[in-house]
């Protein structure tokens, strides 16, 4: 059995990076249709080696990746669907959150001001070039910042293993980071060749999230200073 699930794993990683590979070199081609079928394969092989998805934790994350997948397909049709394309990541990310409560529901206030001053710094910055998209924009930054937080809030806690939770947390920032290298190339300026770099954080980050979620190792006890 454990040698059937290495050689799916083996596959899966495969068929994954070949599509990473395919999407990265057709990047900036028009055809969006070509781009929609490379972009859907990294986030099917995660959602089928993620399945079936056992416990709490693992069926939001899995709830995330579908999301997340929406979201992708969305967003390459062009740009009369970036609204429900980001209503789809935030949905997303309150999955996630979600993930992370099922963990821990403790505050954590002082591992949350980082993430409240960034999300403060970034709506600031965004602001001027947003125009209409002003409000829904900052309601994603609220709610990945939100996301993020919820990431550190787990560490230490007792309802996951710390490898578990070192790889929700990479995978948090990693996404976070890609979203914002994102905002700036379409609502401050473009910088060439960043398109690659949104696209290989997303997808490392998502993937961190997903081994968070594959065998998830639950610790039994926390670390005493972890409850701040």
């Amino acid at each position: 059995m454990r040698e059937e699930s290495t050689v799916k794993s083996r596959i899966l990683a495969a068929v994954g990076a070949t599509g990473v590979m395919a999407f990265l070199l057709i990047i900036e081609r028009e055809r969006y249709e070509l781009r929609m079928g490379a972009k859907a394969v990294p986030l099917l092989c995660l959602l089928l080696w993620l399945w079936p998805p056992r416990g709490a934790y693992p069926r939001w994350i899995f709830a995330g990746l579908v999301l997340s997948l929406i979201g992708d397909l969305l967003l390459e049709i062009g740009p009369e669907q970036f609204l429900p394309g980001l209503f789809a990541f935030l949905l997303a990310h309150v999955a996630y959150a979600a993930a992370y409560l099922s963990v821990t529901r403790i505050p954590s206030v002082m591992r949350g001001l980082p993430f409240l001053l960034l999300a403060v710094g970034a709506g600031v910055f965004l602001w001027p070039g947003l125009g209409g998209l002003a409000w829904p924009v900052m309601a994603y930054i609220a709610v990945i910042c939100t996301m993020t937080w919820r990431s550190w809030a787990m560490l230490g806690a007792s309802g996951l293993g710390p490898r578990d939770q070192w790889a929700a947390l990479a995978g948090a920032l990693m996404f976070a980071a890609s979203d914002l290298l994102l905002a700036i190339r379409l609502f401050v300026q473009p910088v060439p060749g960043s398109g690659y770099a949104v696209m290989l954080l997303y997808w490392t980050g998502q993937l961190c999230i997903a081994l968070s979620a594959r065998r998830p190792q639950y610790s039994s006890s926390p670390a005493p200073d972890m409850a701040v």
